[in-house]
């Protein structure tokens, strides 16, 4: 499994049998907590599949900060400053998590320095996310974090743009600073507008363009 993982994708054969010989493939059911906030950290992971949502809890509220799909991977700040957890993992639906130590993967960085770049690539990436992200916050109204919101969710399905399972419109209130109320009037809207169609369980977006202000 860990050959169609980009992280490790130029490693030899014996050199992922060696990976594969320390890692521990865990299975967690959606609402399962893989990684909480605050806890001691020892281990590095890997999404093989399923969808997962990284969160941080402060005074009883959850801040979604990012969702993550297979191939991705997390947990891997505290390997480098050694200070608990910064947020939590939960997963969204049945995930099967590659999980490795920290002695394991050092071990690995040590043998194929490429993927320590990777990893810098990929946190980089979340970094550039987190500053769109607090911008669209501190500048942007309701409608606009949720049109933002929607076009980062969506995935291409039969050449349709949907946000669907397993996200739902707690998710993404939790991800934009607002009540569940007030993004689904904002969808409401969006969908009497014309930009987007609200299905049982998904949203089609129609037009692109999703508007910043209604």
């Amino acid at each position: 499994m860990l050959n169609v993982i980009p992280l490790f994708s130029n490693l030899e054969p014996a050199q992922l049998a060696s990976i594969g010989a320390h890692a521990a493939l865990r299975v967690y059911e959606k609402g399962e907590l893989i990684v909480k906030q605050g806890e001691v950290a020892d281990s590095f992971y890997i999404l093989a599949a399923g969808q997962v949502k990284v969160f941080i809890s402060k005074d009883e509220k959850d801040v979604i900060v990012g969702t993550l799909v297979a191939g991705e991977f997390f947990g891997e700040i505290s390997l480098f400053d050694q200070e608990p957890r910064s947020a939590s993992v939960e997963a969204l639906e049945r995930c099967y998590v590659q999980q490795l130590s920290y002695k394991s993967l050092q071990k690995v960085l040590d043998r194929s320095p490429h993927i320590a770049k990777k990893m810098m690539q990929g946190m980089t990436q979340r970094l550039r996310h987190a500053d769109r992200q607090i911008s669209t916050l501190a500048l942007m109204n309701i409608s606009g974090r949720v049109s933002r919101a929607l076009l980062e969710l969506a995935i291409v399905s039969n050449g349709q743009r949907i946000v669907g399972q397993p996200f739902t419109q707690k998710n993404l209130a939790d991800m934009i600073g607002a009540s569940r109320e007030m993004v689904n009037r904002t969808l409401r809207a969006l969908n009497e507008a014309g930009y987007i169609e609200i299905h049982r369980k998904s949203i089609t977006i129609l037009n692109d363009n999703l508007p910043d202000e209604l």
